[in-house]
């Protein structure tokens, strides 16, 4: 180490302000044999953020499931999950947030969480083919949060429209513990055909370590380690650890790594996305079990006289790193020179096992790869953790303590405009669904998305999910839930639930209360990926979703799940098709509102537990519809969620441009009945001819069904009251959201 380098070592002062603990300092000059310059501990400050170490959730994260039939990788092992879905392809997918950016600078924010998911896709060799996006706000009545959502939906919207991946689907929620930490959470899937996958991985003594794509500037500087800490009013001077991104840019890497990945001469590839050059350098040496020697001087930059740190730790967008295997150089530099991108050689491959960082002839920092990465010398912390207070409270709600409105129907009305509940038009309609040429978005309505793969008759149902309500409420029932609702979309939609990525988004870990409500929500989500074979391949997670004022986030575990479909036959949808065709409940429905919107905003009442769920008659529910779908006796499926069965009703009703008449008796609260969220049920109707075998079926796997009614030509009628036209509502629905956006 140079004499320069000496001269700026650190102090636990200097460790505090980068976000170390004290005893992690003592760790580092343990590791090094000596105290670190401010090069090396701001690398360990990155490194070891929770953002990228994991250091408070690895040990629970392990406890997961995470190998199944369909895995083509075993968790963990590349960028993303990778699944076997058949005619020799395989499915990369992955979901991560980028809460933190977007709460500060939601349009850049969003947009370059979006360009940073599809580089983890893409840089494994898949083609991305399809986004879905989770989204969480405040009180929509609030101009903060309008600021925000329109400057996130127009950060996606504008960079996968100008990426060319469509987006397919997503969901949105409004809740005022989202005020100061929106959620912003996107997922990609990808495509690709088995054995042309690229790992991210070094090694080879002498290969040559490439930087490709964008130059490096001071934008996203530390943001790893700002994604590790609560937002404050002082955040906003945190906006250079916001990136910048260029979905142009991004599409000419995208290409070009494709094709460089036919070539044979690449080794490994790794996407620069939280802590750049630091993360990438580090982990693919570590998994090969190998060093580098890099020259940070060789960087193409943006700016001038940039530190070494500054270089080390830029987390701009559009950049790769690559080893490419001695001898084949040529090829890869031809392709980026075809593409006219940045390639330059920055390093080379070592077998000591350190990453030496120069400045020209200086070393400027020298550490161990191993020492930096999950799973290496990064610490693992099992935090304290309490039941809340609030959790015991919750179970004490007596549902005959909520008085019956007299009027169902103005309560109807009110609910279908709910931001929860109300159409999200003004939202997907920013998305464009059917960019791109090779594989086809299906847009008829249903439960999940489902996208036709190009050349063959698969196809994928695609969905993200999580009532993050029933989370807060129980935190092991509502992960159980989630990834519930989840798979009944695949169902609902024709799919089989194949495995799942997870977005794992809750407070400050250090708090015993909040970390409980972690702890709980992966054992309800391994117990019900468990029983649905749908094993966890991967994911994120966000901590610090906590103010110093405001608390933390509901505990929001959002679910991305992927389906197979085998044939673009076997798609179910969720409208209505024919008058006269019959309407039944599969599940039964429970004397119960805990926790749904009709008791929170309707009755002004937050303390109830979560709604009833039984795992098991779940999966038989799910079991009944796979077969239903075989025999072909549906002809809608739609699954019983927010809002309840009349809501439910009325999407169906609302997308086939039909009515619906309902009768039921009087066992079940009739506000229960139409407004309650007690899981497992799902609506389908049938052809009445078909009703023989269909309620045969159903008694064969003692499945608990009833019979409510018909659909009718475009009016809606509950035990023989008119309520009135579908197209009344549907204009209620459906402007319900802009009408509040723009007031």
């Amino acid at each position: 180490m140079s004499t320069t380098a000496q001269e700026t070592l650190t102090t636990v002062e200097t460790a505090k302000d980068l976000g170390l603990l004290p005893e992690e300092f003592e760790k580092i000059k343990e590791v090094l044999g000596r105290t670190p310059n401010f090069n090396e501990l701001s690398i360990y400050s990155v490194m070891w953020s929770e953002h990228c170490s994991y250091k408070n959730s690895i040990i629970y994260l392990k406890k997961l499931p995470r190998s199944g039939k369909h895995l083509l990788v075993e968790a963990g092992e590349e960028n993303a999950g990778l699944v076997d879905i058949g005619n020799d392809l395989g499915c990369a997918f992955k979901i991560e947030s980028h809460n933190h950016p977007s709460a500060l600078e939601p349009y850049q924010g969003a947009a370059t969480g979006v360009g940073g998911i599809h580089r983890d896709i893409f840089t494994m060799g898949a083609r991305p083919i399809a986004a879905l996006n989770s989204l969480r706000f405040g009180d929509l009545q609030n101009n903060k949060t309008k600021h925000l959502l329109k400057g996130v939906v127009k950060g996606i919207g504008d960079y996968g429209n100008a990426f060319g991946v469509p987006t397919v689907a997503g969901e949105v929620y409004f809740d005022s513990c989202y005020q100061t930490n929106p959620l912003v959470n996107a997922m990609s899937v990808g495509i690709v055909k088995k054995g042309e996958t690229v790992s991210a991985t070094s090694y080879g003594v002498g290969n040559k370590v490439y930087i490709v794509g964008s130059s490096t500037g001071k934008d996203g500087i530390a943001g790893a380690a700002f994604a590790s800490k609560d937002i404050s009013e002082d955040s906003i001077n945190d906006l250079p650890a916001v990136q910048v991104g260029d979905p142009f840019q991004e599409k000419l890497l995208l290409e070009a790594s494709l094709e460089v990945i036919k070539t044979g001469a690449v080794i490994g590839m790794q996407d620069m996305g939280a802590a750049g050059i630091t993360c990438s350098t580090s982990e693919m040496s570590a998994k090969g079990e190998h060093g580098m020697n890099i020259w940070l001087d060789k960087v193409p930059t943006r700016q001038q006289n940039m530190k070494p740190w500054e270089i080390l730790l830029s987390e701009s967008q559009e950049r790769m790193l690559i080893v490419v295997e001695k001898g084949k150089e040529h090829l890869v530099e031809k392709v980026f020179d075809k593409w006219d991108l940045h390639c330059a050689v920055i390093g080379e491959v070592t077998d000591t096992g350190i990453l030496n960082y120069y400045m020209g002839e200086e070393l400027v920092a020298s550490v161990p790869a191993q020492s930096l990465v999950l799973g290496g010398g990064a610490p693992v912390y099992n935090k304290p953790y309490t039941e809340p207070a609030y959790f015991q409270e919750l179970k004490k709600f007596d549902i005959n303590t909520i008085s019956i409105p007299t009027d169902l129907k103005a309560v109807a009305k009110k609910i279908i405009q709910l931001p929860n509940i109300a159409s999200k038009r003004w939202v997907y309609e920013q998305y464009d669904s059917m960019v791109g040429l090779a594989n086809t978005s299906i847009n008829e309505k249903s439960d999940a998305a489902v996208v036709r793969i190009d050349g063959t008759d698969t196809c994928l149902a695609l969905t993200v999910d999580c009532n993050s309500r029933f989370v807060y409420a129980d935190p092991y029932v509502g992960a159980m839930i989630a990834v519930s609702e989840a798979a009944r979309n695949i169902t609902c939609s024709g799919g089989m639930p194949s495995a799942i990525t997870n977005c794992l988004n809750f407070g400050n870990p250090n708090k015993p209360e909040v970390y409980w409500t972690f702890v709980e929500a992966l054992r309800g989500m391994g117990d019900a990926c468990i029983k649905f074979d749908t094993p966890v391949t991967g994911g994120n997670v966000s901590f610090y979703n906590q103010s110093n004022d405001g608390g933390a986030v509901f505990p929001t575990p959002t679910i991305g799940m992927i389906g197979t479909m085998k044939h673009i036959d076997h798609k179910m949808t969720l409208h209505f098709k024919n008058e006269g065709d019959l309407i039944y409940i599969l599940g039964e429905t429970k004397n119960d509102i805990n926790s749904s919107q009709y008791l929170v905003n309707i009755h002004k009442n937050e303390n109830s537990s979560v709604p009833y769920f039984n795992l098991e008659e779940e999966y038989k529910l799910q079991s009944t519809l796979h077969k239903i779908n075989e025999q072909k006796l549906a002809q809608s499926m739609h699954d019983v969620s927010e809002g309840g069965l009349f809501v439910t009703l009325l999407e169906s009703a609302m997308s086939g441009a039909k009515g619906f008449e309902i009768c039921y008796g009087t066992e079940i609260r009739e506000d229960a009945m139409l407004f309650g969220e007690s899981q497992s049920r799902v609506v389908v109707s049938i052809d009445s001819k078909n009703k023989e075998n269909f309620e045969k079926l159903l008694t064969a796997h003692q499945l608990y069904f009833s019979l409510i009614g018909k659909v009718t030509k475009d009016s809606i009628q509950i035990k023989s009251e008119n309520w009135g036209a579908v197209s009344e509502w549907a204009t209620l629905y459906n402007t319900a959201i802009e009408k509040e956006i723009f007031a």
